[in-house]
């Protein structure tokens, strides 16, 4: 079981990762700052807003009010915190509930760095046919709500790769995303290249700390005796040997 118990202590981490966060953290800013820059590709992107708010219907109102009740910092905290407690109390995995909530963290925290950077106003909901839940301010680009649901999918992803539930696991990491992203242009609050953005962004995000926990988790959760309360902090020697094989 300790296998098990571990699987996270080691998270996919691809070629030239340095590579990835750096190109798609540019492209994220390159995105943004057109974005502030160009009135008229604003004018453009908020035509879409103003269309879906035209046809908003009784029953998408509720489902993409819904998904962003859901998908708010209040239920990110809980999603993250619930599933992260059930590895640790239930699962008896400290390393997967740590790994779990911090991926899942990174992702979404990347919206909060590239808003301060960018503080793109959000659409005017006064131009819209039916604001559903006017927001304004300047933390328009990226989306957090979709950043979040990025997060989340890499770390379920994580947990769910080489078994039989990568498939689908994978196959909802790609949907949830895209469908929250539409829920928060159908409500409009958001720009189209906002949500766009927060894909790259907290992807971004979780390639980085998915190469620095590789490199410094085996020496920080030992230091945390909490934790080994909980379950292992790493697997057997004979279980690492199969792992690398």
């Amino acid at each position: 079981m300790s296998a098990l118990q571990t699987r996270l202590q080691v998270l996919p981490q691809p070629r030239l990762w340095g590579l990835w966060v750096l190109s798609l953290s540019l492209i994220v800013l390159a995105l943004g700052f057109y974005a502030i820059n160009s009135a008229r590709f604003t004018t453009d992107e908020f035509t879409l807003d103003q269309d879906l708010s035209r046809h908003h219907d009784g029953i998408f109102n509720v489902v993409a009010l819904s998904i962003g009740t859901i998908f708010s910092p209040a239920g990110g905290v809980l999603i993250i915190a619930a599933v992260s407690l059930f590895l640790l109390i239930v699962r008896k995995s400290p390393v997967n509930a740590v790994a779990f909530g911090a991926v899942a963290a990174s992702g979404w925290l990347s919206s909060q760095f590239f808003k301060a950077v960018i503080a793109r106003p959000r659409p005017d909901p006064a131009l819209l046919f039916n604001p559903l839940a006017p927001e304004t301010g300047s933390n328009s680009f990226p989306s957090g709500h979709v950043a979040l649901a990025v997060g989340l999918a890499w770390a379920f992803w994580f947990l769910a790769r080489k078994t039989r539930w990568a498939r689908i696991t994978a196959i909802l990491g790609i949907c949830i995303p895209l469908v929250i992203a539409w829920s928060r242009l159908y409500i409009g609050v958001h720009y189209p290249s906002d949500v766009v953005a927060s894909l790259l962004a907290a992807s971004a995000a979780v390639v980085l700390f998915a190469a620095v926990w590789n490199q410094y988790q085996r020496r920080v959760l030992p230091r945390v005796p909490l934790l080994g309360r909980f379950g292992p902090l790493a697997p057997t020697v004979s279980e690492d040997r199969s792992a690398n094989q």
